[in-house]
């Protein structure tokens, strides 16, 4: 059952929404559609005073409306009409910088919102492009790491932070030159069938939702060049809490849906519930606890991945010297992942790296530390499809010896981050209170490996354990105590 305070934040979320709000037509002040004149401060100017009338909608019709950096403030929602397009400017010198750089900042407001039928165009490619021509002009300081400029000088589409009410739906987002909307320490927000079209440049990320509480992503569809759906906790004082992920379809050329990397506060109270993978270069689930928080209490039913990297990774680490990390009370059940032997996102824009290699097909894996076990694990009508045809040439690591499996504590965490595994369909270590209650693994050609493989495993209980293995070993399933 989802929990009672996930629906009620989603509904007090609403409620503003509700109520009747003056329309204010952008033309009234004199904002162009042209596509070309700026509209930067005569979009503030709308903004800013609708504000101070006690608030309404800002509306797009159809057109296009060129901007650099905006500012919602309380009260105001922007509306675009079908056929309405916000561009983002091609200058990198129209774009503020707050901690970020942004199309759309919001900073400590309530009641605000971007809603309608029409487009959020970031032009990323150009602006990353143009970026990059003012770093080798001298103009910008970036050391430039692999070929493009980090993150904090490409800007991204929507910032949002400590905002209270925020209601995203219906519009359309794409060609970020960054992440493509991040929201942090809001409370009651809701991204309700919004479809986010990124894949213009690296580190497209679909949405990061960063200490957040009350929130609610939802019909909604996701193409981006990086994580599609991803939580993160930046302040080791704050955490993500009481979210409802559900209904949502997810193409990614890193994971699906993702707890991290920044881990330091936690993660808790989260419901993940009919989601959709699909072409994603890396795991369709990936729970990570790595800098020191804590991840519990998650709940995960009816996730549906084909032509996927990685079924399912679970990991803590210790990226931060002394601070353990924690994961307990994970349940995870009516999964059904394909896994393919060819790159999932070939063919994509911007493909995920090639990288860990030489390496077989990767398991699905929970993998602890042995100071900080992950706890409390149940798996329930688990189905996992793998391709097999294990190399022994390649990287072999043989059950005699699976302390040569690198523990990589400090270590970025993925799924193909230990190299070779051991197992061809789940790979198990330091963990206590696994329970697995109806697991089928199906690999379609002979592998090398067993499908099972679990060291430092303490407390388990696995009921209805079916192997599909065309070499049809004796013991598909090694536990190493």
């Amino acid at each position: 059952m989802v929990h009672r305070h996930i629906l009620l934040g989603l509904m007090m979320s609403l409620l503003w929404v509700s109520a009747e709000a003056k329309d204010y037509p952008a033309s009234l002040f004199g904002i162009r559609s042209d596509g070309t004149d700026l509209n930067t401060r005569s979009i503030q100017f709308a903004i800013d005073y609708i504000s101070g009338q006690g608030g309404g909608r800002l509306v797009f019709s159809v057109g296009h409306y060129l901007t650099g950096s905006i500012y919602l403030k309380s009260n105001v929602t922007i509306h675009l009409e079908e056929g309405a397009v916000l561009m983002g400017s091609l200058n990198p010198l129209d774009y503020d910088r707050k901690i970020f750089m942004a199309m759309i900042f919001a900073y400590d407001q309530q009641n605000i919102g971007i809603t309608g039928k029409g487009i959020i165009d970031g032009q990323g490619r150009e602006v990353a492009a143009n970026v990059s021509e003012l770093v080798h002009k001298g103009l910008i300081n970036d050391p430039f790491r692999n070929d493009r400029p980090v993150e904090t000088n490409r800007p991204m589409i929507i910032n949002f932070r400590n905002c209270h009410q925020v209601r995203i739906s219906g519009i359309t987002l794409r060609n970020s030159a960054c992440w493509v909307e991040t929201y942090d320490q809001c409370t009651n927000l809701t991204l309700d069938s919004i479809h986010v079209d990124s894949k213009a440049f690296w580190n497209n990320d679909g949405a990061d939702i960063v200490d957040c509480d009350s929130v609610c992503v939802m019909n909604s569809f996701f193409d981006v060049a990086d994580d599609g759906i991803c939580l993160k906790s930046h302040d080791a004082s704050k955490y993500c809490n009481h979210f409802l992920i559900r209904d949502n379809t997810i193409r990614s050329s890193a994971n699906g849906i993702k707890f991290g990397t920044a881990s330091y506060g936690g993660f808790t109270n989260i419901h993940i519930l009919h989601n959709v993978v699909y072409d994603t270069y890396r795991s369709a689930l990936a729970l990570e606890a790595v800098d020191g928080g804590f991840l519990t209490n998650i709940v995960v039913d009816s996730l549906r991945a084909e032509n996927t990297g990685n079924a399912l990774f679970l990991r803590v680490g210790e990226r931060v010297a002394g601070k353990k990390s924690r994961m307990d009370s994970i349940s995870i059940s009516h999964v059904y992942v394909e896994v393919p032997a060819s790159k999932p996102d070939a063919g994509y824009p911007y493909e995920g790296p090639v990288e860990d290699q030489p390496r077989n097909i990767s398991p699905a894996s929970i993998v602890g530390m042995a100071d900080a076990p992950i706890e409390g694990v149940t798996l329930s009508d688990v189905e996992i499809h793998y391709p097999g045809g294990g190399n022994t040439y390649i990287a072999k690591v043989g059950l005699d010896e699976l302390d040569k499996v690198p523990e990589r504590p400090t270590a970025y965490p993925d799924y193909s981050m230990f190299k070779e595994l051991p197992a061809w369909g789940l790979y198990i270590r330091h963990v206590r209170g696994l329970t697995i209650k109806g697991l089928k693994l199906i690999c379609a050609k002979k592998d090398y490996r067993p499908a099972i493989v679990a060291q430092d495993l303490q407390g388990e209980s696995f009921q209805d354990i079916d192997v599909e293995d065309p070499d049809h070993k004796a013991s598909n399933i090694v536990i190493k105590r």
